[in-house]
């Protein structure tokens, strides 16, 4: 799910084309709970603004053929990469690509490379600060050949665990389940996965779930993670390289490219006009956003699943949720950090933004 701006973003490096045509733009979500179904008109509230589903994998497959398309060097499959001299006004990056090794001289370093990368780990011990928290629930999903049931995303609330109803086109749906951590797939055939989707995402009406073949099935573990300072030296963290949040409120990739607006922004500043303020500042700025992010998906995450060990926690969620749809003022607020709050004023450059050594 992307938020407004990021779609904006996209739009202004001229990377929106295939979205415009194949993506799915909602004005409003569904939540379900008590048997009950509640449509919340999302765009109306939040001024106009829209969710969109949209692939991140086919965001991908966009950059990396806008890449290709200027003709500059993009390299997959490298190894053994290292930093060196973060701190000084050179640092360098050592990799081996198809066989050789290879010597990479910077100015600045954009440390993009998700949880498992190298950037953060090269930042000294010692550095850094962490924050996080492991959830102990896991998202059981599966991607099936069915048409969605409905053409707006369906966040369900239950006493058997959480449900959402998701898609990817108009013949493929996408559908997560509330499990353990430790969730054992073979436990989940594709009878029991419908048998449990039917009833968490059952209403009171003659609402009914569409089925169909199941071509992939994962459990995504959830958690909450932030360090602080995303920057050392000439090295600048962005994405989860910095940050993960729980998959509820959709704020991973949103949170990357909004991390990637202030850090190219600064890049730029600096470039043309010599200025590092921004550069220096990026940390501050850019957790502004994450932990706001931060807070509004544990409240979702919390909002929505059910803790069997806890039954003051259902009677609490019941009651914020009857709040929720029945207050205007807070329902406003839900939706406008839902679908993403704006970016702070920015410079606009045309795509490429500058070129960096």
């Amino acid at each position: 799910m992307l938020e407004h701006q990021t779609v904006e973003v996209l739009g202004e490096l001229g990377l929106d084309e295939r979205l415009r045509r194949q993506a799915f733009f909602h004005d409003g979500f569904e939540l379900r709970f008590g048997g009950e179904r509640h449509r919340i008109p999302m765009a109306e509230l939040a001024g106009g603004r829209q969710a969109v589903i949209y692939g991140q994998q086919e965001i991908v497959k966009d950059a990396i053929a806008a890449r290709l398309e200027t003709g500059d060097p993009l390299h997959f499959e490298v190894s053994d990469v290292r930093f060196e001299d973060l701190a000084s006004d050179r640092p360098h990056i050592r990799y081996v690509h198809e066989g050789c090794e290879r010597l990479l001289e910077c100015d600045l370093i954009a440390g993009c490379d998700g949880f498992h990368g190298v950037s953060r780990p090269s930042i000294p011990s010692g550095v850094l600060t962490t924050y996080s928290r492991d959830y102990p629930f896991a998202w059981l999903g599966i991607v099936a050949d069915v048409e969605p049931s409905t053409y707006e995303l369906i966040y369900a609330m239950h006493e058997r665990g959480f449900a959402l109803h998701s898609m990817r086109s108009c013949s493929v749906s996408r559908f997560y389940l509330q499990v353990c951590p430790s969730e054992d797939l073979a436990a989940w055939p594709d009878e029991r996965v419908w048998e449990e989707l039917s009833l968490r995402l059952e209403t009171n009406d003659d609402w009914m779930l569409k089925t169909g073949p199941v071509t992939k099935k994962d459990v995504t573990a959830m958690r909450s993670f932030v360090i602080e300072p995303m920057q050392y030296g000439n090295l600048f963290l962005a994405g989860d390289a910095a940050h993960i949040v729980p998959p509820t409120a959709a704020k991973g990739l949103n949170l990357a490219v909004a991390d990637i607006c202030l850090l190219g922004d600064a890049i730029v500043s600096w470039y043309d006009h010599g200025e590092r303020a921004l550069l220096d500042s990026y940390t501050e700025t850019a957790l502004t956003r994450v932990w706001r992010a931060q807070h509004f998906s544990r409240m979702m995450t919390w909002l929505l699943h059910h803790d069997a060990e806890c039954p003051m926690d259902a009677r609490l969620q019941r009651a914020y949720l009857d709040e929720l749809v029945g207050s205007e003022p807070a329902l406003t607020a839900f939706c406008e950090n839902y679908v993403g709050l704006p970016l702070a004023a920015r410079m606009h450059y045309p795509y490429p933004s500058a070129t960096a050594a």
